[in-house]
């Protein structure tokens, strides 16, 4: 087995909701013989699920442990002297039945719309990177790529020039669509991503050796009205969950680069 197959086991171990149920049930087993401390440990464990659940909170943590990029102006894109738009794609929905075959799930589609918009404000062409991701459906027939090929297609008469399908993670994205940018002479690139995903991105293509201009959306912002946003939410543990994730995604690869280093 891969070993980057395990990458989503783990990361579902470590994040909320999970690694903070697992840390409360460690706290009742605790409390047989430790009371207090045991106790103590579930009730910081559930507290900080509740907290976590509030997308105001993941409104703090995208600001303040993500790098923040502003969005991108399309005369800003233009200044850039950018040569092409990359998209990332961001999962599958490898059942659809209502339209009968496979459809981009929402970050995907809200990439692809903002980066064909993107493009038709600045004439660049489009290049798609995404493949199965390492915690794919099995039923997942077709690759990223080929879904947002499709979409873009049939639902905007947009032809993306350059299509990445074999990649599994961010880094295989970058590593993957750079030669075959490289190979037409593209070397400065606008990147689109969630904007909670664009650190890790940014630094996965400027590693491939692409110059980058970051061009988020998906921003981590306020919502509803305030005592909504401080009330918990499925959406708001999601909201939590995904920007914890790039953040631990960061320190991973700087532990690894100083391990190498």
């Amino acid at each position: 087995m891969d070993v980057g197959a395990l990458k989503p086991l783990l990361t579902l171990l470590v994040l909320p909701p999970l690694g903070l149920l697992l840390l409360a049930a460690l706290g009742w087993l605790l409390a047989v013989n430790h009371k207090r401390g045991g106790l103590a440990l579930v009730g910081v464990s559930l507290a900080l699920l509740g907290l976590l659940s509030c997308h105001g909170t993941a409104v703090w943590l995208a600001r303040n442990i993500l790098t923040q990029y502003p969005p991108l102006p399309v005369a800003a894109l233009k200044a850039s002297r950018a040569q092409a738009i990359v998209v990332l794609g961001g999962g599958v929905l490898p059942q659809a039945p209502e339209y009968g075959s496979p459809q981009p799930r929402v970050n995907t589609a809200a990439r692809l719309r903002y980066g064909i918009w993107l493009a038709r404000q600045s004439g660049l062409p489009l290049a798609f990177s995404g493949g199965l991701g390492w915690a794919a459906n099995p039923a997942q027939a077709e690759s990223e790529a080929e879904v947002a090929s499709r979409v873009a297609g049939q639902d905007y008469g947009m032809t993306l020039r350059w299509l990445e399908s074999e990649s599994r993670d961010t880094a295989g994205n970058a590593r993957l669509l750079a030669p075959l940018l490289q190979r037409d002479g593209v070397r400065r690139i606008a990147l689109v991503t969630d904007a909670w995903h664009m650190p890790r991105s940014v630094a996965a293509f400027a590693s491939a050796g692409l110059t980058v201009t970051p061009a988020p959306m998906g921003f981590v912002l306020p919502l509803e009205s305030p005592v909504l946003e401080w009330m918990p939410s499925a959406s708001g543990l999601l909201a939590s969950q995904q920007v914890l994730r790039e953040w631990l995604g960061l320190a991973v690869a700087a532990a690894a680069r100083l391990n190498s280093g």
